[in-house]
């Protein structure tokens, strides 16, 4: 995961935060390397108000498709919170190491992940819902 500055909404923030400290995250181990990288990136994030989130920015709840750049071919996700999670329905945990990963990046922008001692790369292609951009400020 890139070190770099994200953006965040206030409401996003709050949730993510109180989910990270929660009896659920320690239960689980809260050392996992994803996990201390998304509180990382949550604690050096500009933090906005829902109505000023740029409309390009991997959310809470946003759904967007991704590219894997060695397999050559995207699939859709929405990101969602752990209760909500199914793969099968594209539905991307928070608090798996690609949804860590996804999290506040903008459309464009790539990533590469180290999964099973293997390196996977992957781009954010479209943005096709997010929550701010039609003021489900609430989602």
């Amino acid at each position: 995961m890139s070190s770099r500055t994200i953006v965040v909404s206030r409401t996003d923030l709050a949730r993510l935060q109180s989910l990270l400290d929660s009896h659920f995250v320690a239960a689980i181990g809260s050392d996992h390397t994803h996990l201390k990288e998304l509180k990382s990136k949550l604690e050096r994030a500009t933090v906005v108000d829902s109505r000023d989130m740029l409309p390009d920015i991997v959310t809470m709840n946003s759904t967007f498709n991704l590219f894997d750049l060695d397999r050559d071919e995207a699939d859709t996700f929405t990101l969602v919170y752990p209760d909500e999670a199914c793969i099968a329905e594209g539905k991307l945990s928070i608090l798996s190491p690609l949804g860590a990963g996804i999290f506040g990046l903008c459309v464009g922008d790539s990533l590469t992940l180290h999964v099973l001692n293997r390196e996977t790369r992957k781009r954010v292609e479209k943005m096709s819902f997010q929550p701010e951009r039609v003021g489900a400020f609430d989602l």
